[in-house]
């Protein structure tokens, strides 16, 4: 590689978005990240570097397509995976020690494993674990305000046991404790749901060590259907982040409805074929009384003379700005602190009036200003936790400008 660069991106195409595994065919993934670490994260577009780690693939479709270009092997698994990722990030860490590195679709047992892992040892994050649950934390705090329920009285439903659902649910309670709870009340408000019905201690079934954090532990009863739950908790917010499907039918939304006035319905699987549920139908389930925001693009939906905005609840908005500020400060590790001082910048950024007329997040369009905020308050966050090796400087607004990379166009 020509230069050193500032920012890897890096996937091994085991579970691209909810399409599954696509080998050497996610290497797009990667490429279309760090276009969005340029256009919102300020970054020079030759200190990116996209890499696709070819571990084989599983998916006989592909395999066998005569134009496929990656290792005509199963994938590997276990510790031979775990050696490779090893060898690699060791690679890295040896040719170019401060550079940032983000995983990005792995599947979800390595992308758990491996953050626990590599969190303190390099400068690394795992977008889909972090930062999903850094923008969903975002979209949530929003929607508490605009709700008019506390943080600390909040409920949720979790539909998803996943990765990004494990995450999703971590950064909730961190949200919440710092609104006054403990990190147990935190996580009683937590209903995690996965393909065998709520988590619980008491269901019989073996947990593994992601999904026993959330298991209930109280004498809640062990229930299978999704709608059933939800009459039971009759929660303020219900995410979902399976990558199934349609799946929040009427009778979930009716119910959903019965026990909150105006509750959050987030469908956060990707792509749009896989969205638990279309916001058309989320307005009419719910006759217009919700908060919307999805994954993948929604127009928004009039209904009865007035407008229900389909928010995007997008992680362009979190990573740039989490990327920028690592970069800037020096960060020897990317903390929690960090991503959820991305969140509330977010958050923060969405205005009263925007609140009040269903808006949970700020436009697309203000991504590089996002951008900027963030990595103002990631570089803050960091020296304040004693990770950054730079301390932010008096003008620091005016040092982030002018890091920002400017595309220059010739003229005629």
């Amino acid at each position: 590689w020509p230069r050193t660069p500032d920012i890897i991106v890096v996937t091994d195409g085991g579970r691209i978005l909810g399409l599954g595994d696509l080998g050497v065919g996610g290497m797009g993934i990667p490429i279309g990240k760090l276009h969005l670490y340029c256009a919102g994260g300020g970054f020079h577009p030759s200190s990116c570097l996209p890499i696709q780690l070819d571990m084989g693939c599983d998916t006989a479709s592909i395999v066998t397509d005569p134009l496929y270009l990656g290792n005509r092997m199963p994938r590997l698994k276990g510790e031979e995976h775990e050696e490779f990722v090893d060898e690699f990030m060791t690679a890295v860490q040896d040719k170019w020690p401060k550079c940032i590195i983000q995983f990005e679709d792995f599947q979800s047992e390595y992308a758990l494993k491996y953050l626990e892992k590599y969190r303190s040892k390099y400068i690394y994050f795992n977008d889909d674990v972090q930062g999903t649950a850094a923008v969903v934390t975002a979209g949530f705090i929003t929607g508490m305000k605009a709700q008019g329920t506390k943080l600390k009285d909040a409920k949720v439903v979790m539909f998803g046991a996943g990765s990004s659902a494990v995450g999703v649910s971590t950064y909730l309670c961190n949200a919440m404790v710092l609104a006054g709870l403990s990190p147990e009340e935190a996580r009683n408000r937590i209903y995690m749901i996965d393909s065998k019905g709520l988590i619980t201690t008491s269901r019989g079934d073996s947990l593994n060590e992601w999904k026993q954090k959330f298991a209930r532990i109280d004498d809640t009863p062990n229930i299978k259907r999704l709608a059933d739950v939800i009459k039971h908790v009759k929660p303020n917010a219900l995410f979902g982040l399976t990558g199934a499907g349609p799946s929040f039918d009427k009778e979930v939304v009716e119910a959903l409805c019965t026990g909150c006035a105006r509750p959050l319905i987030f469908p956060l699987s990707n792509p749009t074929s896989k969205a638990e549920i279309t916001c058309e139908q989320a307005v009419e389930f719910s006759k217009g009384k919700l908060l919307f925001a999805a994954g993948s693009p929604f127009p928004n939906v009039v209904y009865e003379g007035s407008i229900v905005y389909a928010s995007q609840c997008n992680n362009m908005l979190i990573f740039p700005g989490v990327g920028m500020g690592a970069h800037l400060s020096g960060a020897k590790v990317i903390t929690d602190g960090m991503m959820l001082a991305a969140a509330f910048t977010v958050a923060n950024y969405v205005q009263d009036e925007d609140l009040k007329n269903g808006k949970l997040y700020p436009d697309l369009r203000c991504l590089r200003t996002m951008g900027k905020l963030i990595t103002k308050a990631v570089w803050e966050k960091a020296h304040e936790e004693g990770v950054a090796t730079v301390p932010p400087p008096v003008n620091i607004r005016k040092v982030i400008n002018n890091s920002f990379y400017e595309p220059q166009y010739l003229q005629e």
